[in-house]
């Protein structure tokens, strides 16, 4: 994966004006978000996401699935989530066309490797991402598969999109009519050499996993969740480290406040003692909202989201979940 996309100031929020709303699927929208000046916007690479803040304050993240080279807009797709935690809800009900998001971003922890072939796994809405990378591999000529899956070919968004691509092996399995995904077969006939990317509901990643797991190299899967996996500690459990009693210190070095972080208090709620409209969302350490820079010191990480090089850098931490193994943390805060 790469950092690619990333702008300089993970926490930089600007504004982006809503331009058009499209209905893509059953329960599907896309937004297309442009610059009010009508200026280029930042580059990104596929797999980026984009962090929206909603009317209410809410903050999501939603993956831009339009085409890189559109520098005059950002796209993204919201599938409607009846038990989620509102923000879905919030985006389809609101009237937005015409109305001001403040975005921060793009940001990708999902970056597309070089390989010499890819497989491409999407469950529902995880078509997001994958969409942009099938983009990206037909213009480089290179051979790809893609496997989307869905309840029924009326919630199954973008398929027009992907029939204009033109190349690589695409099938469409609706549930109602294939029946669930037959990784086995699927995975068995992927080139051993293959980089495998998969974006969907979590029973389809646990699944991808275990299959990969004995067929392909550890670093050839490459994944994204829609939210925390059963082995993601939870925010309040954070405390309870490797290092045991590791009070620590944190320095906000834009504010130049310096903090106590004890062992029973985590370092977001600590970090917003002095910042109290900190940006995070799921809190779990899996969508990347509370992603910082790290200045000085050696983080403590416990989220899903950086890969082991990220994690080797000690350059960046996701704060919802992380901690410090050195006696002070300074933070680009």
């Amino acid at each position: 994966m790469t950092n690619a996309g990333l702008d300089a100031d993970l926490q930089r929020v600007y504004e982006l004006l809503v331009q058009q709303v499209t209905w893509e699927a059953e329960d599907v929208v896309s937004i297309r978000l442009v610059d009010p000046s009508g200026a280029q916007l930042p580059a990104w690479t596929p797999g980026a996401h984009l962090d929206l803040i909603l009317p209410s304050g809410k903050m999501r993240q939603y993956s831009l699935c339009g085409d890189p080279a559109d520098r005059a807009a950002y796209t993204v797709a919201v599938l409607r989530d009846q038990h989620g935690r509102g923000g879905s809800r919030e985006i389809h009900d609101t009237a937005l066309v015409g109305r001001s998001l403040s975005v921060r971003g793009p940001r990708n922890h999902f970056g597309l490797v070089d390989a010499p072939s890819y497989l491409f796994l999407a469950g529902g809405i995880g078509i997001t991402p994958i969409l942009a990378m099938a983009r990206e591999v037909s213009r480089r000529g290179v051979p790809w598969t893609l496997i989307y899956g869905g309840r029924n070919e009326t919630s199954m968004a973008f398929l027009d999109d992907l029939d204009k691509l033109g190349t690589g092996n695409i099938e469409v399995v609706p549930q109602d009519l294939h029946g669930m995904l037959d990784l086995d077969t699927v995975l068995g006939r992927a080139p051993s050499d293959s980089a495998i990317y998969c974006c969907g509901p979590e029973g389809l990643i646990r699944a991808v996993e275990e299959h990969a797991a004995t067929r392909f190299a550890p670093d050839a899967l490459h994944v994204e969740r829609f939210g925390a996996s059963s082995s993601t500690p939870r925010s309040d459990d954070a405390s309870q480290t490797e290092t045991g009693d590791n009070s620590f210190e944190v320095e906000l070095r834009r504010t130049g406040t310096v903090l106590t972080v004890p062992t029973d208090r985590t370092l977001i709620d600590v970090v917003r003692d002095a910042i109290p409209d900190f940006l995070s969302d799921c809190e779990e350490g899996y969508c990347g909202a509370c992603e910082v820079r790290v200045l000085e010191g050696e983080p403590e990480h416990h989220d899903q989201l950086l890969t082991d090089q990220e994690r080797a850098c000690g350059d960046r931490m996701i704060v919802c979940v992380g901690r410090s193994k050195s006696p002070r943390l300074v933070l680009d805060l």
